[in-house]
């Protein structure tokens, strides 16, 4: 992969080789082909018990489950280097760090897209979620459901927006991060990668960093023996 930017080939290749370790981890990732179009997108649901307290704008959500946390754990990039975006805005913002005390909590269920922006030459974010009554949340109570010092960094770092639009496949109303600064973080990722020789996989090691901000964390196996998106390419060009 020579350049910052994504194109629709490197995307799907990419997603082809996140399947195929997603399925040796039972992760749940699947691919989803639009009826009538050669487009897709990667899909994941999972349920995730987020506590009253991080914002007043949840607990009208009728609170069930006790939770006993400190929080989140920092998310660890599949990249091994590059910048760890959020936890250096986090470590700088020590002061206003936020523990979560015994409390109620509520289980939603997410729903987790990975679609490409042709515009943005990057893969984008695509997500919602449900009370297990099937309420869906709006844009104000997901931002109650980010973990609070996830927050204080997203003030200021590239990940800075979360917004509703309809989803460009479904013609459905979900939340995404919104992409137009993703070259800015991953750029350093790849070119670390490019000099070391390393294989590297955008989307994969892109999740890692945008994933954790919405409760998507990735596990470190993926990062396990990790082929590069051209090895795939090289080895179907050889069985045609």
């Amino acid at each position: 992969m020579n350049s910052h930017v994504l194109d629709e080939e490197q995307f799907s290749r990419c997603c082809q080789l996140l399947l195929r370790r997603s399925d040796q981890l039972r992760d749940g990732w699947s691919w989803e082909a639009v009826q009538g179009s050669k487009e897709g997108y990667l899909r994941k649901t999972a349920l995730r018990s987020v506590p009253a307290d991080w914002g007043p704008l949840l607990k009208h959500l009728q609170p069930e489950t006790p939770c006993d946390s400190t929080g989140p754990e920092k998310p660890d990039p599949v990249t091994s280097t590059g910048p760890d975006i959020l936890k250096d805005d986090m470590d700088e913002e020590d002061d206003g760090s936020y523990s979560v005390t015994k409390s109620s909590s509520r289980v939603l269920q997410y729903e987790y897209h990975i679609l490409h922006s042709c515009s943005y030459g990057a893969p984008v974010l695509y997500f919602r979620a449900f009370t297990l009554e099937g309420k869906s949340l709006t844009l104000e109570e997901m931002w109650g459901t980010i973990h609070p010092n996830f927050r204080l960094c997203l003030r200021n770092s590239p990940l800075n927006a979360i917004s509703q639009q309809e989803h460009p496949l479904l013609g459905q109303p979900f939340f995404f991060l919104h992409p137009c600064r993703t070259e800015e973080f991953m750029g350093p990722v790849l070119q670390v990668a490019q000099d070391q020789g390393r294989p590297v996989n955008y989307v994969l090691s892109w999740l890692s960093v945008v994933g954790p901000v919405v409760g998507l964390d990735v596990s470190l196996k993926y990062s396990t023996n990790l082929p590069s998106a051209d090895s795939l390419s090289d080895t179907q060009s050889d069985r045609s």
